[in-house]
């Protein structure tokens, strides 16, 4: 595609025509000096977008959505939420816009999304604007999460506005180019049945159903059976986070996707020492959002989404309650098998039938592990690199990681005579993680508009498994002096 063949880019406009109640038209803020600071090409490949045309004058304008192709309507998109457990009505989008969505090389229908695009009318009291440090956030984790294998929404694009924009100090200005299987959040059921509105619930169930899971409609009672493929993703999706140490920081009902896919990377951070009670988020004080408190949140999260969608399983309300909890019940049982499922392949155990010895001692060695970690400051990520040289017959690098050497000689006994595949280990515990240290030294660079320590971390977190000479420093935790770490939203 050339500037010259504009008009094949096209953006379906599914979401506002079928779910009208829930979108607003509207137009991006126009940007007074765009820059292209980073493009996801091999991204714009799987979206069939060519990408020397979004580098051209043109196409940036696209990325912003300054330059709306014809036939198009950006809106933004109305929901309610949970925000740290307090209900709030309406939020929507207020400072994102829905550009369209695309069909991929693989037929897939995607979502185009600018975050950072200026006020909408769901603003309230925001300047719906973003600024370059958290849009490049978004981007480098989610790339890191996509390339951990962890369900996410992508990031195509960040654009430099040219505006400053005022935060505790004046910063530069960007959008970001978000790219997802769809927008759907637990948040947009509410906000549906809190119209009272039956139709546009069941319209936005019917949407949902089409979009994620076809195979629904097939069901006796398919928006039980939508519900039931919720709770199974969301089970399998906050496992993955708990498998490599992430924190998402801000789990509000608007920040769950019916889709399965992790998204909003505000406050987000990976764990360097193993700690149950982390967090990071400067806005999370009451440790509502902790590491070992996410699969409670989402399992808190899928009830109000129950709760939401209760008239679709039965007209009788007092008859819809017993299936929706039943439903709900698979959570836990889903969550734990999904979680020490992909502990024992970190441990490079592999499956071994359920109730035999063997499967018996792979569980206890699990838990008696987790006991060992939260003894002392071991470095998550690091731990279950070096955990696999033990396998190899290296006991030392993962043994001066732990406090109790007796207790990790015993353990370490116990796993060896289970016969840990160290190989299936490298593949699935990662070398490089986006790293809380360096995430900020590249964010401040490129805020300060060096843009080249943030194109060297990217680099590294795309191959988070494959552990390259030279890069020493991306596997290794913060030194002392980086203190205390906070997140921040950006907002």
């Amino acid at each position: 595609m050339t500037a010259a063949a504009e008009s094949t880019v096209t953006l379906d406009g599914r979401f506002a025509r079928e779910l009208s109640e829930l979108a607003v038209p509207w137009q991006a803020e126009e940007a007074p000096q765009p820059k292209l600071l980073v493009l996801n090409e091999e991204l714009a490949g799987e979206l069939g977008l060519d990408a020397e045309y979004l580098r051209s004058t043109e196409g940036v304008r696209l990325l912003l959505g300054n330059h709306v192709p014809e036939g198009s309507t950006p809106v933004a998109q109305a929901y309610a939420g949970h925000q740290f457990g307090g209900y709030s009505p309406l939020l929507g989008d207020g400072r994102a816009l829905l550009l369209g969505e695309v069909t991929g090389t693989d037929g897939r229908l995607r979502d185009i999304h600018l975050k950072g695009s200026g006020r909408t009318p769901f603003a309230r009291a925001g300047d719906g604007r973003a600024v370059v440090g958290p849009m490049l956030r978004e981007y480098l984790v989610s790339e890191a999460m996509h390339a951990l294998g962890i369900p996410s929404t992508r990031s195509l694009a960040v654009v430099a506005t040219g505006r400053p924009v005022r935060r505790d100090t004046m910063l530069p200005g960007a959008v970001l180019t978000r790219v997802a299987s769809s927008h759907l959040r637990v948040g947009s059921f509410q906000y549906a049945r809190a119209t009272e509105n039956m139709d546009l619930l069941r319209r936005l169930a019917d949407h949902a159903i089409s979009r994620h899971y076809p195979e629904a409609a097939q069901a006796d009672n398919p928006y039980l059976a939508l519900f039931g493929r919720v709770v199974a993703t969301q089970a399998e999706l906050v496992a993955r986070w708990m498998l490599v140490g992430f924190i998402h920081g801000v789990m509000n009902t608007d920040n769950m996707t019916i889709s399965g896919e992790t998204i909003d990377y505000g406050p987000c951070a990976f764990m360097d020492a193993f700690n149950p009670a982390a967090v990071f988020s400067s806005i999370d004080v009451g440790g509502r959002y902790a590491y070992a408190n996410q699969p409670v949140i989402a399992e808190w999260n899928l009830a109000r989404l129950a709760e939401a969608m209760l008239p679709l399983f039965n007209e009788d309300q007092e008859q819809a309650v017993a299936p929706a909890v039943e439903a709900l019940g698979m959570f836990r049982r889903q969550y734990s098998d999904a979680w020490f499922a992909g502990m024992k392949t970190k441990l490079g155990l592999t499956e071994a039938p359920a109730g035999t010895t063997e499967a018996e001692e792979a569980s206890e060695l699990v838990d008696s592990l987790v006991a060992l970690l939260k003894d002392g400051p071991v470095d998550y990520t690091l731990f279950f690199r070096n955990l696999s040289h033990a396998a190899r017959g290296n006991n030392r690098p993962a043994r001066g990681m732990v406090l109790d050497l007796a207790g990790f000689d015993a353990w370490v006994e116990r796993w060896h005579d289970l016969k840990p595949d160290a190989d299936l280990m490298d593949r699935v515990n990662p070398a490089y993680i986006p790293r809380n240290h360096l995430v900020e030294e590249a964010l401040a660079a490129a805020t300060e508009g060096d843009l080249d320590p943030f194109t060297r971390l990217l680099e590294v977190v795309r191959a988070p498994f494959d552990e390259r000479p030279g890069l020493e420093r991306y596997t290794e935790g913060a030194s002392e002096d980086f203190g205390s770490y906070q997140t921040f939203c950006g907002t």
